[in-house]
């Protein structure tokens, strides 16, 4: 078990953290959403049933779909793009592992299964990172639009207004301000965490060049 922990630390240590938080935005979420009912003289409403409001699943997914979006930008676009002195990026002046072509490993016994197949499955799973990223955009993005229709129209019987189809929501300024105020910040962070890596250190971390590496250094 300790050395399951230790091999696994990182990942437990950030699903906790995720629990944690789901948890509290959960909590709280609920808490404001009761005060809101009793604003509009409306009886609360239990916790489980608050999980599968409106109100709940539209900022969850909200945040998931722009996450998810980021790193499949992110991944995609390092394929193709260099930043010199960044260690995220590959080398653009040098041959990198990374676009070595898995046929060439066909005969190593400790290889991905799908690389000793080869044919389609090599293919798909030659991009699996980025097929995988892109679908639970789209699913966090539909989870998205679902919560959105369904808070909008909790709010609309709450003020006697007419209900609206997913589509209309997808017509919605307020729908892709949601979106849009998510994506931004995501690509802001990535961008930063990619110039700051040029000059900036941080000893031990792997997503940190070695603290005495030069600033034009790319790649670890």
């Amino acid at each position: 078990m300790r050395q399951f922990l230790r091999d696994n630390g990182l990942s437990i240590a950030l699903l906790s953290l995720f629990l944690i938080s789901l948890v509290g935005q959960a909590l709280a979420g609920w808490r404001a959403q009761a005060e809101e009912l009793r604003l509009h003289e409306l009886p609360a409403i239990g916790f489980t049933d608050y999980l599968a409001s409106g109100h709940f699943i539209s900022a969850v997914f909200e945040n998931w779909e722009s996450e998810f979006l980021q790193m499949a930008a992110y991944v995609v676009l390092t394929i193709f793009l260099f930043q010199k002195g960044a260690s995220e990026s590959k080398k653009p002046d040098e041959p990198n592992p990374e676009d070595e072509s898995p046929s060439a490993r066909r005969s190593d016994p400790d290889a991905p299964w799908p690389v000793h197949r080869g044919g389609l499955l090599l293919k798909l799973y030659s991009h699996s990172l980025s097929i995988a990223l892109v679908t639970l955009f789209l699913a966090s993005f539909w989870l998205h639009l679902v919560g959105s229709t369904r808070r909008m129209n909790e709010e609309a019987l709450m003020h006697h207004q007419p209900t609206q189809t997913m589509v209309e929501t997808l017509g919605d300024p307020g729908f892709w301000y949601e979106s849009f105020q998510n994506w931004q910040s995501e690509f802001l962070s990535i961008a930063v965490l990619l110039v700051l890596g040029i000059y900036l250190r941080e000893r031990g971390s792997p997503e940190s060049k070695p603290v005495a590496a030069p600033h034009t250094a790319t790649g670890h």
